[in-house]
């Protein structure tokens, strides 16, 4: 194993918090290797960079020499966790999880190493704790320490409601840590409090406390709110190849540091030369995104893949060329009593917009082309002819032929 210095060089990399930073050096100098825990419950079947950021992490804990634990949350997941949340997260069913963590595991391998990797269900120790263990490991825990949490203590003063059930969430997440024996935890620094509940608990249990380490959360393609299905701002690991590329040179300047330190393959002493650029003004930005869409385009898809992704985006946006996925569409072309087409209703049809409306504001603003020919605003009626085989286009993005 490299020196304990070494070590912490590449793990302090990208990471937000280590509580305690000399619990880690102390743990490391023992040379043996430490067993890394990542609690998730499967809440989603897909997941995005932001997802893979703290296995990312542990990925590089591997590749040092040390195991992983990947808890399934079988059981906490029919809680569902409360961590940043303003109201109470809707309980998943049995069905939904196993489900979901079929996929979350095939998409985390991805990114871990199999054979250094343990993966368990902690429904296993949860669902068949009696009575007896839940309330012994209750009395661990008082109202004012829960009350402590960020997001309870936010809910509680707003007097939103806080169901009795959410309160033994990070209980049940420390528990976890005792059962796998956990020498370190990570989690999004939005999980901090319950890290922390696992070290109080281990204590508590004369075992020796884990560490608690996080990882920032992942700002999205729009540089500004986290990554999240529900902003649209998300890469998805299950991304087509040329749509992971294209959203990856989507993404602004300034958060092009963060995710070469979060998400890329790259070694420490690359990363730190990229930071170094970007304060010395010699980054160009353009081509460290290019190298940027390659790489990760390849840790998903394949070496290679990314090289593919690239000429596709390059012969897609910058040569103007047409796609070689352009979808084909069987559009009736039904003429009004004056012999024209309403074009609004064939770019619906054609998926080109989503409504009359948007159809209407695209043509407005000049933003549709037929047959790469831009066309005249307010031109909402047109002949035939000038859609039968014809190639709708709008903006660099959606496409569609009729046939």
């Amino acid at each position: 194993m490299l020196s304990v210095e070494e070590q912490l060089r590449v793990i302090t990399s990208g990471t937000m918090q280590i509580v305690p930073l000399d619990g880690l050096k102390e743990k490391l100098k023992k040379g043996t290797p430490l067993n890394i825990k990542l609690g998730v419950d499967p809440t989603s079947p897909d997941l995005h960079l932001g997802h893979a950021v703290p296995l990312r992490k542990m990925r590089q804990f591997q590749d040092l020499g040390h195991n992983v634990t990947l808890i399934i949350g079988s059981g906490t997941a029919l809680i569902g966790d409360p961590s940043g949340r303003d109201s109470t997260r809707p309980p998943l069913t049995a069905e939904q999880v196993d489900a979901n963590a079929e996929t979350y595991v095939n998409q985390a391998m991805k990114i871990l190493d199999p054979e250094r990797t343990t993966v368990v269900h902690n429904g296993d120790w949860i669902k068949p704790m009696n009575l007896e263990t839940m309330l012994g490991l209750m009395s661990k825990f008082t109202i004012a320490r829960i009350l402590e949490r960020e997001d309870f203590s936010n809910r509680y003063h707003n007097q939103q409601p806080i169901a009795l059930h959410e309160f033994i969430y990070p209980v049940l997440q420390a528990y976890d840590s005792v059962v796998i024996k956990a020498d370190v935890e990570m989690g999004g620094n939005d999980q901090i409090f319950n890290l922390l509940a696992g070290r109080d608990l281990m204590r508590d249990m004369d075992m020796e406390p884990q560490i608690a380490l996080t990882m920032p959360l992942l700002v999205g393609t729009d540089g500004t709110k986290k990554m999240s299905k529900s902003y649209g701002n998300y890469i998805g690991l299950t991304d087509e190849p040329n749509d992971m590329f294209g959203k990856v040179m989507s993404i602004t300047d300034e958060i092009i540091p963060m995710y070469y330190r979060l998400c890329s393959t790259l070694s420490i002493d690359e990363l730190d030369a990229i930071d170094k650029s970007f304060e010395d003004g010699t980054a160009d930005p353009y081509q460290l995104k290019r190298a940027l869409g390659r790489n990760i385009v390849d840790l998903y898809h394949g070496e290679g893949e990314g090289l593919k992704a690239q000429a596709s985006f390059d012969a897609q946006f910058k040569n103007n060329e047409v796609p070689d996925d352009v979808k084909e569409f069987a559009i009736t072309l039904e003429a009004d009593e004056d012999g024209l087409i309403y074009l609004p209703k064939i770019l619906v049809e054609a998926g080109i917009a989503s409504s009359n409306g948007e159809a209407r504001r695209l043509i407005d603003g000049c933003g549709i082309k037929i047959n790469q020919k831009p066309i005249a605003a307010k031109t909402y009626k047109v002949e035939p002819s000038v859609l039968e085989g014809a190639l709708l286009q709008a903006g660099k993005k959606r496409w569609a032929k009729l046939i």
